[in-house]
């Protein structure tokens, strides 16, 4: 290829701001080229529960400077999910951006694919350097994203990406080959794209916090989704028990980590963060970014007639190489004091990253150890010549980031980040199921959950069973002490 053909093509895919294609260098691949008439980037979305119908909503409302976008097929495994999902979509972007062909009795659109297979039937549907979203439950994810890489498909999934050490080093090893071709990828860890996150981790790494000493983060309160579950004969008893527990996910650890990884991983992962920060490196983890040990405690307090396999408590501490500690506490119990935060010590002062949940996160940095506001040394939010300055929605940011990743190709994978954060959820979920102090390798090379998801069927066994009394195995700490149940 002449040199001045080759600036051109250049200067087309960084001025136009098409996609993804074909390279020709062996196992490479680049943003191809769409066609001059059509700049458009396709999504399909496997997984149409409120998630993946949320992140939908979000990969279609990205900035007219990284649109447009088009949501052309969907999958999973529920008909009544699919039918919700379309029409929710369907009526808040209409035609231009949702074309999945017509509609049934049903309410399933021509290209919204139901079954096992489905995921494959939907990804079919684009070209290389389109948008796969991978939000079912995490058990799923690498079997997912290793069909997308050998597409040549960019990815947005969810957190957790995975639910043991098992899938862990299935994502790692995936995702050498994704960074060869030069896909983009992005992991539903919004919080690492809140605006009021970043900057406070950018004043971390000044310095301005000192050294860290210890970092907290809480999610405490009621039961959540379906981290709890009655029998299955009084809820479902005409379901499929493969398709019980795909429904029932976060009742169960082979699907989703449980309790623990779906909901702590928020949290757990923005000290990491913190911590990496400290370290000079606030974007790019490296290994000491990640704790090297946890222990902890936690336990079955107030189950009744529940059959799920999750705590209602969860205390851990993680220590990372220099001796820095993160607390990390979780409950789901009625009638207790509640909290939704995360906060970092230093020898300066004191940072709160997220005060309330995940957004908007009202990031504050004090002197001393106590958030007094007298002793206030930064906001995020603050009001500037009478006007309000606030974060944007990091739901939506994260979908904006990764757009103008894949438009004008800048370097963007988060799939060994989000790997490596659910792998420490993974580590502290498993010290308080068995009761003992886990080390990173014990818990990456702990014994699988489901080795083989990827030949799962519908029809077929389930991960897991029920006994006669339609219980499922439980975490007994101390009792059980080399794997979690």
């Amino acid at each position: 290829m002449p040199k001045n053909t080759e600036q051109n093509r250049r200067d087309f895919i960084k001025t136009t701001g098409k996609v993804a294609g074909a390279s020709a260098l062996a196992g490479v691949a680049i943003p191809h080229v769409h066609a001059n008439v059509d700049d458009t980037v396709q999504v399909a979305l496997i997984g149409a529960g409120g998630r993946g119908t949320g992140a939908a909503h979000n990969a279609l409302s990205v900035s007219a400077a990284n649109g447009p976008t088009k949501l052309v097929a969907m999958a999973d495994v529920f008909e009544n999910k699919m039918a919700s999902s379309y029409n929710s979509i369907s009526k808040r972007h209409g035609k231009e951006k949702v074309a999945l062909g017509k509609v049934n009795d049903k309410g399933i659109p021509e290209k919204g694919f139901i079954g096992f297979d489905s995921y494959q039937k939907a990804m079919d549907q684009l070209k290389p350097g389109d948008i796969a979203i991978f939000t079912t439950p995490p058990g799923f994810r690498w079997v997912f994203f290793d069909y997308a890489v050998k597409k040549g498909l960019n990815v947005f999934m969810e957190k957790p990406v995975t639910a043991d050490g098992f899938g862990t080093k299935k994502i790692l090893e995936i995702n050498k080959t994704a960074k060869k071709k030069n896909l983009k990828v992005g992991v539903g860890l919004m919080c690492r794209h809140s605006r009021a996150r970043r900057e406070m981790t950018s004043r971390i790494a000044d310095g301005q916090l000192g050294e860290l000493l210890l970092m907290r983060s809480y999610r405490m309160h009621g039961p959540v989704a379906s981290a709890h579950s009655l029998p299955q004969k009084r809820t479902d008893p005409n379901l499929e028990e493969v398709r019980w527990q795909i429904k029932r996910f976060h009742s169960f650890l082979w699907a989703s980590g449980g309790l623990f990884n779906d909901y702590y991983i928020h949290t757990i992962d923005e000290c990491c963060w913190m911590k990496g920060a400290q370290l000079g490196d606030p974007e790019n983890d490296n290994q000491d970014s990640w704790p090297l040990y946890a222990q902890a405690t936690g336990g079955r307090h107030y189950r009744g007639d529940n059959v799920d396999q999750n705590f209602d408590s969860y205390s851990v501490e993680y220590t990372f190489s220099d001796g820095t500690k993160l607390w990390h506490n979780g409950r789901t119990i009625n009638g207790c004091h509640n909290e939704f935060a995360s906060y970092a010590h230093g020898t300066k002062g004191l940072g709160i990253f997220s005060i309330n949940g995940h957004w908007p996160a009202d990031a504050q940095m004090f002197k001393g150890q106590t958030p007094n506001p007298a002793n206030l040394t930064w906001r995020f939010n603050k009001r500037i010549g009478g006007k309000l300055i606030k974060e944007s929605n990091p739901y939506q940011d994260e979908w904006d980031d990764l757009l103008d990743a894949i438009r004008n190709d800048k370097p963007f994978n988060e799939a060994d980040r989000g790997a490596r954060a659910s792998q420490v959820c993974n580590m502290g979920r498993m010290a308080a199921h068995t009761g003992q102090r886990i080390t990173w390798d014990q818990s990456i090379n702990a014994p699988a959950f489901a080795p083989k998801i990827d030949q799962m069927t519908l029809n077929g066994p389930a991960p897991v069973k029920a006994d006669k009394d339609g219980k499922y195995p439980v975490p007994m700490p101390g009792i059980i002490k080399d794997r979690e149940y």
